[in-house]
C-alpha cells in the first residue's frame, strides 16, 4: 500500500480546487537520500530523479541516456525481419517507391526520415500526405490508384495503416506491395500488408509501445542498414544525422520520455542543435527563437507550425520542408507554415471560446459527464483536437471535439489523461458499428461518425470509460518537487535541474512552489488570455513570471484580484529566456493557493 502524502505548504484546495502533495512518498524520499549519497547530485536534483520513478541503479543511465545502450535489437520488433528484407530488395533493385504519411508532426518526420534515407540511395519515391478535410487519416483508394498510375511499385504506409484493411488489399489488388510502419492500437486482425511492424500489434513482445512512428521508422532503417552492411553494401547513411526528426516527432506526438525515447530526444536535440536539417533551422527562425534549442521549443513553438500544414493548409509542407536540402526554400516554407499558425490560433481561440460555454452548460453546476463529447458546425476540422487539448485541460476530463458537416457527419478528436485509454474506446466504438472509423493511442484518437452516431457514441464512451475517468480524477492533486524562493532561481540553478531532463510527457517538468511571494503588476497579455506578472520575494528578488490561458479561469482571477502586496503561495516550472545574449529566469504558473490552505 502506498504511503500517504501530506498537503504540501498545508494546500489542500487551491485556486484551481486542486491539494498539493509532495511529488515523492516517503520511500521516494529514502530513493532520493541513496542516489544522493551514490551520486555527486545536489540534494535537489536527486528528488527530481527519484520523483520520476528512478531507481538508485538507474540513476546514472536516466542522467546521461545513450541511444547504444538503450537500443535494442530491431529484430525484437514483430515483422522487422521481413520489412527489412522487403525494403532493402527495393533498394538494391532500384524500384520505384511511394510514401504514405500522416498529416501530423509524427507523420511529416516519419515520412521525411523514409525519405531521406530513400534519397541516399538514388531512390526517388512518391510522397502523399493526405488531406485531412477530402482524405482523412490514412490511406484511401483513390491515392493509391494515383500512386499506382504514377509508377509506384512499392508502398510504404508511416505512422498510419494497421486498421487500413480495405484500402491495403486495393493496393494489393492493383499489384503494390506494401509495408506498414506505425504504432497506433490495433483491431484484431492485421491489414493484408507484405509486412507491418508496429511494437502496438497484438502478437508484438518487444516491449516497445511507446515509441511514436517516426522511433519505429528509425528502427526499420537500423534494421535495413545492417541488413544491405550484411551484403556488402558500403556508403551507407549514417542515420545518428536524422534523430533530431526523430526528437522532434517523439515530443510532439506526446510519447512517454522514457528508456529509448529519452535518447532519443536528448541525442536528436544536439543533432537539432548544428542546424543540419534546414526545415527545422527555418522554423526555429521563423518562430523567432533564441538560445539553444530544447523540448520546450520542439513541441510548443517548431511542432504546432508544421501541424498548421496539415490542419488548415497544405498537408504535404511539413514533409516537404523536412525533406529538403536547400536554405531558400526552407525559408519560404517556413514562412508559409508560420502565416498558417497565426490563422490557426485565430480560428482556435474562437472554436475553444464557443466549446468551453458548451461545456459549461454541460457540465452545469455538477460534477457532469465523465467525457466531454461536443460537436459543432462552425468548428474547423482541423482544429479539433487543440479544442479537444484545451478543454481536457481546463475541465480535467477526457474530451472530443467534432467537426460536423453539412450532411451531418462528424470528424472528432480526442484527448485523455494519464490513466484513460481513449485509443481502445474509440476501436471498440468501431467495432461496435458506433463509428464509421477510428483508432490512435491511450492519449489521443480520432474518430468519424456518420448522421445518427453521436448520440450512441458519446454513451460508449461514457459507459467505457467512467471508471477510470474517476480513478484519474482522483489523482489529479499537484505534485511538487520542492519549494525555494525568487532569490534562488538563478540560471545556474535552471541549468542544474535540466540535467534531469528532456521533460515531457511520462517525466513532467519539475513544479516549484515558492511560499508567501508576491503577484506583483498582474495583467492579461495576448490574444490567448495570459495573464503576465512579476514574481516578487520579501526581501526584492523578483522573476519575469506569467500564466498561459488563465485570464478567465479561477487562477487568473485570483492573481488580478490579489493585488501587488497580497502574499501566495505560487507553483510552476522555470525556464531560462534567452534575450540579446543575456539568460533570464521565467516562471510559468500553474496554480496558486492562499496562505491558510487556499
Amino acid at each position: 500500500m502506498d504511503e500517504p502524502r501530506p498537503n504540501f505548504l498545508d494546500v489542500s484546495t487551491s485556486a484551481l480546487g486542486r491539494a498539493w502533495v509532495d511529488r515523492l512518498d516517503p520511500a521516494a524520499v529514502r530513493t532520493a537520500a541513496a542516489i544522493g549519497q551514490r551520486t555527486d547530485l545536489s540534494e535537489i536534483l536527486a528528488r527530481i530523479v527519484a520523483g520520476r520513478g528512478v531507481s538508485v541503479d538507474a540513476a546514472e543511465t536516466y542522467l546521461q541516456p545513450t541511444i547504444r545502450e538503450l537500443m535494442p535489437d530491431p529484430s525484437t520488433l514483430a515483422g522487422m525481419d521481413a520489412l527489412a528484407e522487403r525494403l532493402a530488395k527495393a533498394i538494391t533493385d532500384n524500384e520505384p517507391v511511394a510514401l504514405f504519411g500522416d498529416y501530423d508532426v509524427d507523420g511529416a518526420c516519419s515520412c521525411a526520415l523514409m525519405a531521406r534515407y530513400l534519397k541516399h540511395f538514388g531512390l526517388d519515391p512518391q510522397v502523399h500526405i493526405p488531406d485531412r478535410i477530402f482524405e482523412g487519416y490514412g490511406p484511401n483508394t483513390t491515392a493509391i490508384d494515383k500512386l499506382v498510375d504514377g509508377g509506384a511499385r512499392l508502398l510504404i504506409t508511416l505512422d498510419c495503416g494497421t486498421t487500413s484493411d480495405g484500402p491495403i488489399a486495393h493496393a494489393r489488388a492493383r499489384g503494390l506491395d506494401v509495408l506498414v510502419i506505425d504504432h497506433h492500437l490495433s483491431d484484431a486482425e492485421l491489414p493484408p500488408a507484405n509486412a507491418l511492424v508496429n511494437p502496438n500489434r497484438p502478437d508484438d513482445i518487444s516491449g516497445l509501445g511507446y515509441l511514436c512512428a517516426a522511433g519505429v521508422t528509425f528502427m526499420v532503417l537500423v534494421a535495413t542498414n545492417r541488413l544491405l552492411k550484411q551484403r556488402g553494401d558500403t556508403g551507407l547513411p549514417n542515420l545518428m544525422t536524422m534523430i533530431d526528426l526523430v526528437a522532434l516527432a517523439t515530443v510532439c506526438d506526446v510519447v512517454p520520455l522514457k528508456g529509448l525515447n529519452r535518447a532519443f530526444v536528448a541525442r536528436g536535440l544536439e543533432v537539432a542543435r548544428t542546424g543540419s536539417n534546414r526545415g527545422i533551422g527555418a522554423l526555429a527562425l521563423a518562430a523567432r527563437l533564441s538560445g539553444p534549442l530544447n523540448a520546450y521549443h520542439l513541441g510548443y513553438l517548431i511542432g504546432p507550425r508544421i501541424n498548421a500544414g496539415g490542419r488548415i493548409g497544405d498537408a504535404a509542407l511539413g514533409t516537404r520542408l523536412l525533406s529538403l536540402d536547400d536554405e531558400q526554400q526552407a525559408l519560404m516554407i517556413a514562412a508559409q507554415l508560420n502565416e498558417l499558425n497565426s490563422e490557426r490560433q485565430r480560428i482556435e481561440v474562437e472554436a475553444v471560446e464557443e466549446a468551453a460555454r458548451a461545456a459549461e452548460a454541460e457540465i452545469g453546476g455538477g460534477e457532469g459527464p465523465p467525457v466531454l463529447v461536443l460537436a459543432s458546425a462552425n468548428w474547423h476540422p482541423g482544429v479539433v483536437g487543440l479544442i479537444a487539448a484545451r478543454l481536457r485541460e481546463r475541465f480535467e476530463r477526457p474530451t472530443f471535439a467534432i467537426a460536423l458537416a453539412p450532411d451531418g457527419t462528424g470528424t472528432g478528436s480526442g484527448r485523455s489523461m494519464p490513466g484513460v485509454d481513449l485509443g481502445s474506446a474509440v476501436i471498440e466504438a468501431v467495432e461496435l458499428g458506433l463509428a464509421v472509423k477510428g483508432g490512435g493511442h491511450a492519449m489521443a484518437a480520432g474518430v468519424t461518425l456518420k448522421p445518427g452516431q453521436l448520440g450512441p457514441f458519446r454513451a460508449h464512451v461514457t459507459d467505457r470509460l467512467g471508471n477510470s475517468v474517476s480513478v484519474a480524477r482522483a489523482l489529479t492533486a499537484l505534485e511538487i518537487d520542492a519549494a525555494m524562493t525568487a532569490r534562488g532561481a538563478n540560471p545556474q540553478f535552471v541549468h542544474e535541474i535540466e540535467r534531469a531532463g528532456p521533460f515531457g510527457a511520462g517525466s513532467p517538468q519539475p513544479v516549484f512552489a515558492f511560499p508567501a511571494h508576491k503577484a506583483k503588476f498582474a495583467e492579461i497579455v495576448g490574444a490567448g488570455g495570459h495573464v503576465k506578472f512579476t514574481l516578487t520575494a520579501d526581501d526584492g528578488a523578483r522573476l519575469k513570471a506569467i500564466a498561459f490561458r488563465a485570464a478567465t479561469t479561477a487562477l487568473g482571477e485570483t492573481l488580478l484580484s490579489a493585488g501587488n502586496d497580497t502574499p501566495l503561495h505560487m507553483a510552476g516550472t522555470l525556464s531560462i529566456d534567452h534575450w540579446q545574449g543575456r539568460e533570464e529566469v521565467q516562471f510559468r504558473l500553474l496554480d496558486a493557493a492562499r496562505p491558510g490552505g487556499r
